[in-house]
C-alpha cells in the first residue's frame, strides 16, 4: 500500500456509499484525512435581508455532517470538522499531516467554483494538487451523447437523447476500512445557533422539521417510500421528496436510480416520477456548466428593491398576498422549508409576473428557506418562471391551482380561507 496521505475535502457529497473520492483515496493512499469546513460565506446575509442558509438547511447540514462522521468512525476513520474558509484551513491541515494530494467533487455554481479556485491556488503554493472528480449527476458527462457545449437547451430533446444513447454507470463500492493518521485533531461540530445568529427569519417558532439529515436517513427514506403499502396501493405521488438528501449528497442520483429500478414494474408511476426528477436535476446542472449562467441577460442583478417592492416582497414571503393558494404555499414553505416543484413554480411565477418583483429576490429567499437548496435547481425554477433566457426552449409550466389545492400539505394551510374558487 502507498505511504501517501490524501486529504478528502467533503462538500455536497456527505456519504460513504457511491462516493468516488472516498474509495479512490482509500485505494491510492496509506492514510486519508477526511475534512469538512463550515464556510462562513454560506451563512452570510444578502442584500435582500435574507440569509444564505436558513435554519432548515443548517440543521439538516449539521445532522448530515454528524452522520458522515459516525459512518467514517464505523469504518475505522474519522472526520475533521472546522469552521472557516477552506482556502485557509485545508493548506494548514495538509502541512500538519504531510498530505500529498487533495480530492474533491467539482461543483458548477459560480460561488462554489470560485471557492475551489481559491483552494487550488492556495494548495499550489505548497505544490499540492487538487484533483477534481465528477459525482453529482445521474449521467456522467463523458457518457452524454453530446459535449457539454452542445447540450440541447430544450429539456425534452435532452431527455430523449440521453434515454436513447446514454447509460447510467454502476455505483462505486463502499470501502470496508479507512485508515487515518494517529491523533487526528477532529474538532467539534458548531451549534445551530452558531450558524444562524445573523438573521431574524431563522429564529421563527413553530417550525416543522420534516426531514432529518444524513446518509442513513436518506437511504431509509428511499427504501421506505419504495416499499410503502400506501404508495403501492395508489401508485401515485406528487414528489418523491428526495431532494434534501440529493442536494447535500447524502445519497447519490445513481443509488436512487438503482433502487427505484428494482420497483419499476410494481410502481411505474413512482419510478417515472423519480427518474424525471433526477433528469431535471442533471439538466439544470449541465445547463449551468454549459452557460455559466442560465438566467436571462439584461437585468441589473446588483439593484436592490424599492420601498414599494420591499413591501410586496415581505407580503409574499410571509404568505400575506391575499391569493389563497400562493399564501398557503408560502406558509407551508416557511413552516417546513419544503415545497413540491409545482408549488415552487406557482409561487415563483406569481412573484415575477403578478407582483413584478425581481427573480433575484425570490431566488435569495428560496436559497435561505429551502432545506434542499442547490444553485442549479434554484436557478432552474426561476428561469422556468421567467420563461426566457437559455431555457426559453422549454414549454412554460402550466400552473393548475386546482391540483395544488389537493396537495395534502397545502390543504392544511387552506383551512383559514373560505370560498376558494381555484383558477386554472
Amino acid at each position: 500500500m502507498s505511504e501517501k496521505t490524501i486529504l478528502i475535502w467533503f462538500r455536497n457529497d456527505l456519504r460513504i456509499h457511491d462516493n468516488e473520492i472516498l474509495i479512490e483515496a482509500v485505494k491510492r493512499a496509506g492514510k486519508v484525512v477526511p475534512v469538512y469546513c463550515f464556510d462562513p460565506r454560506y451563512f452570510a446575509e444578502t442584500k435582500f435581508g435574507t440569509a444564505k442558509t436558513g435554519v432548515f438547511r443548517a440543521r439538516f447540514l449539521l445532522e448530515s455532517v454528524n452522520n458522515l462522521r459516525n459512518s467514517l468512525r464505523r469504518l475505522g476513520g474519522d472526520l475533521i470538522v472546522k469552521t472557516g474558509k477552506p482556502e485557509d484551513i485545508l493548506p494548514e491541515i495538509c502541512r500538519l499531516y504531510h498530505v500529498r494530494e487533495v480530492y474533491h467533487h467539482r461543483e458548477v455554481g459560480p460561488e462554489e467554483t470560485a471557492i475551489s479556485a481559491l483552494v487550488e491556488e492556495a494548495l499550489w503554493k505548497q505544490q499540492i494538487n487538487l484533483k477534481h472528480f465528477i459525482g453529482h449527476t445521474l449521467y456522467h458527462k463523458e457518457d452524454l451523447p453530446f459535449p457539454i457545449r452542445n447540450i440541447p437547451n430544450d429539456f425534452m430533446v435532452f431527455r430523449k437523447k440521453i434515454e436513447r444513447d446514454s447509460t447510467v454507470r454502476s455505483c462505486f463500492e463502499t470501502p470496508g476500512q479507512i485508515s487515518v493518521p494517529e491523533n487526528l485533531q477532529t474538532g467539534n461540530l458548531p451549534e445551530l445557533s452558531d450558524l444562524i445568529t445573523n438573521n431574524k427569519t431563522n429564529l421563527k417558532e413553530n417550525l416543522h422539521f420534516i426531514f432529518k439529515g444524513g446518509e442513513d436517513e436518506g437511504l431509509k427514506y428511499l427504501r421506505d417510500i419504495l416499499n410503502s403499502e400506501k404508495v403501492h396501493k395508489n401508485n401515485r405521488v406528487v414528489s418523491a421528496r428526495l431532494s434534501p438528501w440529493l442536494s447535500m449528497g447524502c445519497i447519490s442520483s445513481r443509488e436512487v436510480f438503482m433502487e427505484a429500478k428494482k420497483h419499476h414494474k410494481q410502481l411505474p408511476d413512482l419510478y417515472t416520477k423519480i427518474i424525471a426528477e433526477l433528469q431535471w436535476r442533471d439538466y439544470f446542472r449541465f445547463m449551468l456548466k454549459k452557460h455559466g449562467n442560465i438566467m436571462p441577460d439584461g437585468e441589473d442583478l446588483d439593484r436592490g428593491l424599492s420601498r414599494k417592492e420591499k413591501k410586496k416582497f415581505e407580503e409574499w414571503k410571509a404568505g400575506n398576498t391575499g391569493n389563497e393558494i400562493i399564501d398557503a404555499c408560502m406558509r407551508q414553505l416557511n413552516a417546513s422549508g419544503y415545497l413540491n416543484e409545482m408549488c415552487r413554480q406557482c409561487t415563483a411565477t406569481y412573484l415575477v409576473n403578478n407582483l413584478r418583483i425581481s427573480w433575484t429576490a425570490g431566488a435569495a429567499y428560496f436559497e435561505e428557506i429551502t432545506v434542499d437548496f442547490s444553485a442549479a435547481s434554484n436557478w432552474g425554477v426561476w428561469a422556468s418562471a421567467l420563461g426566457k433566457g437559455v431555457l426559453a426552449a422549454n414549454r412554460p409550466v402550466i400552473i393548475k391551482y386546482s391540483e395544488i389545492a389537493q396537495d395534502e400539505d397545502i390543504k392544511k394551510w387552506l383551512k383559514d380561507y373560505n370560498n376558494i374558487s381555484p383558477a386554472e
